[in-house]
Order: structure tokens, then C-alpha cells, then sequence
């Protein structure tokens, strides 16, 4: 990168953080451990989903990039992951909400990721899906509220937003994330990762206990499995949005473990 676009970049990430965070909160920046944080949204979301994390992280001096994964296959978001992690300069800490931790077991296994953080999240064994994750367990109440459409796509209802995936919320940040959720491809749910990352990398894991869509007994036996450093949350399905606080610090005390 130039001088020029570098000086360009350093001038707006500094004007954003400057404009919208918390500085009270993140004023003590990172001393050492990595620099680099991608954020990867789950199913019906998209990046905006890590608004309310996003200047704490960049206020206490890390890069943040939030990938805008386009949920027509585990393949393309995988992808998407990946060019993201590309654009950091140097080790990444990964993090991934709900199917998005599907996403970051398969896209972590690149060289230059040093950690993974699960959110609310569902995390495969080697070559599994999501089918293959939730099919031991009670179907979450969530579930009963997916809607699929004629070409393939799968969306909730209103009733599963208010009710189960978002239910801590206001009613208008609920209200908004109905009407801005992502259908997401039937077929990102039986295709299968083929390596764990977690088997090679240190991870960490907040457990939604209010979560319908990732249940706190399925939360907590992947937890286990993956032995991650376990953080348990009073949340919805979106402690992010939730909670973003909690969440933000316990992405910083893995950025600076690692």
C-alpha cells in the first residue's frame, strides 16, 4: 500500500473512532498480542450486526474488518472470510456469531489466523455441517420459525426475530432486524467443512443462556469439545447487540492472549 492510501486509511479509521467510540470504555489500547480482528456474521445478518462492537475494538487500537458474507453457500462465505483475512497485515483474531462459526472453522485454518472466537455460535467436528451439529439435539425453539422460499432460501419469521433470535432487544432494533435480515441458501446447511481450525488454534466461547437459536446445552457441549475459554451471557441469540460490552471485552482479552 501506498504512503498515500495508507496516510488516507489511518486519517478515517481515526475519524470513526474518533466520531462513535466508547472511549471511556477501550482508553487502555493494546499493548501487545494480535492487531487484526475479522468479524463474521452469521445467517439472516450481515456485517452491521457488529456495530455496537466494532469502535470499542478500533478504539483501543485494533483493525477491525466485518465481512459482508453473502449466505448463498458455505463455500462463497468461506471465501468472502478468507479475502478478508488477506487484507490484514499480520495475524488475525477470527470471530464468528451463530453459522458464522461454521464459516471461521473452515476459514481458519488459513496460516495467518492465530485464534478463533465463537459467538453464540455453532461449531462442526471435522467434516461436518450444520445438520450435522444440531441433529443430536432438541430442535431450538428458533428453528420452528424458518421460512423457506420456492428458490432455496431460508428466512424468519417475525415472530422467530421478536421472539427467539432477538427477544432482549427493543422492539424497534428488532423490528430492523427483521426487515434488513439476509435469506440464507438451504444448501450452506448440509454442506460440510472438511478441517477443523479449533483442533490447531486457541479458542474462546460466549454462551448466549437465553439463546434459542444455539441452545445453551448445545453451546456448552461445543464448548467443551473444542476446549475454548468459556464466557456465559444473560443473552438472546445476539449478545453483540445485546450485550456488545461484554462481548467487545472478551474479544480484546483474546487479541491480547494470543
Amino acid at each position: 500500500m501506498s504512503t498515500i492510501k495508507k496516510t488516507i486509511a489511518a486519517t478515517v479509521l481515526f475519524a470513526a473512532a474518533a466520531v462513535s467510540a466508547p472511549q471511556d470504555a477501550y482508553s487502555q489500547s493494546i499493548p501487545k498480542g494480535v492487531k487484526n480482528v475479522v468479524l463474521v456474521h452469521g445467517a439472516f445478518a450481515d456485517g452491521s450486526s457488529w456495530s455496537k462492537v466494532i469502535p470499542g475494538l478500533t478504539a483501543a487500537g485494533l483493525n477491525v474488518i466485518a465481512v459482508q458474507n453473502p449466505l448463498i453457500s458455505l463455500e462463497d462465505d468461506v471465501a468472502a472470510t478468507k479475502r478478508a483475512i488477506a487484507l490484514m497485515d499480520g495475524p488475525v483474531l477470527l470471530v464468528g456469531h451463530s453459522y458464522g462459526g461454521v464459516v471461521i472453522t473452515e476459514a481458519g485454518n488459513d496460516p495467518k489466523v492465530a485464534g478463533l472466537v465463537y459467538v453464540a455460535a455453532l461449531i462442526p467436528n471435522d467434516g461436518q455441517s450444520v445438520m450435522d451439529i444440531v441433529q443430536p439435539y432438541p430442535a431450538a425453539p428458533g428453528s420452528a420459525e424458518f421460512k423457506p422460499d420456492a428458490e432455496g432460501f431460508i428466512s424468519l419469521s417475525s415472530k422467530g426475530i421478536h421472539q427467539h433470535f432477538a427477544q432482549d432487544l427493543p422492539e424497534a432494533e428488532r423490528q430492523v432486524i427483521f426487515a434488513t435480515q439476509t435469506p440464507w441458501a438451504s444448501k450452506a446447511t448440509v454442506t460440510k467443512i472438511s478441517t477443523a481450525a479449533w483442533k490447531s488454534k486457541p479458542s474462546w466461547a460466549i454462551i448466549g443462556t437465553e439463546d434459542h437459536m444455539v441452545t445453551p446445552d448445545l453451546a456448552r457441549a461445543e464448548a467443551k469439545m473444542i476446549k475454548a475459554k468459556t464466557t456465559e451471557l444473560k443473552s438472546s441469540h445476539v449478545p453483540m447487540v445485546s450485550m456488545p460490552k461484554k462481548v467487545t471485552e472478551i474479544i480484546l482479552g483474546a487479541a491480547r492472549e494470543l
